[in-house]
């Protein structure tokens, strides 16, 4: 367990942590110049640091090759500028290790995990799950709520169960239920050294309130200087300057939308960021790109913002 320690923080991570989307050129070919285009405006923005192959990451639909390449290429661009959590969800434990040695070796600080999914789990077998799990990961682990994706939730009663593993330093819950996550900071109280971040960047201001410590959320990707300036209110207790930036949130969060999937949430920040002409727009099958009319909605959103000085009308295609 020492060599885990050793590799984290020393001071624990708080702040505004986007969870980037995985730019492409195809299924299984890194957009490298749009990545780095990416990494280096939320570095500009001020973000507190980076989760990469998380649910917006597109993670369970990439090739275990191009997560590899991503990490690796990851760690090189940021380059110790802010601390790099790398997803490591899977049905299979074997294959979840193997991702975390990666991310070791390319000089990652944490790993993410949520629950398993397909084989819908006991909260028995996520605990010994996860302690197999923990027992072997070169480097510090946060459990990751996300039961709309897997099916299944880490409970309290788990959490408090897990909290007793060192090697787990904390919880990103993505559940958007705000109950729950009070529930998980008074189980967190056991650990003082934990981190508890929400996903949902609404419920920014009300996490902060309840004691957690900061957002791994979507639109820190395509307007960090927003979200770190709400964090940084929310800590500091400016009502005024909380209001007015959780009124430009509202805007933004239009760009979740502007379909009608589930998938609407991924196309929408992709579609965002290519309008930006940051990166590419593609994503892994079987999800497919925003057509012109849903683009066209994105693009008016962040007219409005001022993140684009008028309508894009290029295609998708010509940011690739």
């Amino acid at each position: 367990m020492k060599n885990i320690m050793d590799r984290s923080n020393k001071k624990p991570l708080e702040g505004i942590v986007p969870p980037l989307i995985t730019p492409l050129l195809s299924r299984d070919q890194l957009d490298v110049a749009g990545h780095e285009r990416l990494i280096e405006h939320v570095l500009k923005g001020g973000v507190h640091g980076l989760f990469i192959l998380g649910t917006s990451g597109e993670a369970p639909s990439l090739s275990y090759r191009l997560r590899r390449e991503l990490i690796s290429r990851t760690c090189k661009i940021v380059a110790g500028r802010a601390p790099v959590l790398v997803g490591i969800t899977d049905t299979s434990l074997e294959e979840a290790l193997g991702v975390a040695r990666s991310a070791a070796e390319a000089g990652a600080q944490a790993v993410v995990s949520s629950t398993p999914y397909y084989f819908p789990s006991g909260q028995p077998e996520l605990i010994s799950f996860f302690r197999q799990l923990v027992a072997e990961l070169p480097l510090p682990l946060y459990l990751y709520n996300m039961p709309m994706m897997t099916k299944t939730p880490f409970e309290p009663d788990t959490v408090r169960q897990l909290a007793q593993l060192e090697g787990i330093i904390g919880v990103k819950d993505s559940s958007g239920d705000i109950n729950y996550f009070r529930q998980v900071v008074e189980v967190s109280k056991i650990r003082p050294d934990w981190r508890l971040f929400i996903g949902p960047e609404h419920l920014l201001v009300e996490c902060i309130r309840l004691g957690g410590h900061g957002g791994v959320n979507g639109g820190g990707q395509i307007d960090p200087k927003l979200l770190v300036g709400l964090y940084d209110a929310a800590r500091r207790g400016e009502q005024a300057q909380v209001s007015a930036l959780v009124q430009r949130l509202s805007v933004l969060g239009k760009i979740y939308q502007a379909g009608q999937y589930a998938s609407t949430v991924i196309k929408g920040m992709k579609c965002a960021l290519s309008l930006m002409e940051i990166c590419s727009d593609e994503l892994a099958p079987p999800m497919t790109r925003f057509a012109p009319a849903e683009r066209q909605k994105i693009a008016k959103v962040l007219e409005e913002l001022g993140l684009i000085r008028s309508s894009v009308s290029q295609p998708a295609e010509a940011l690739t």
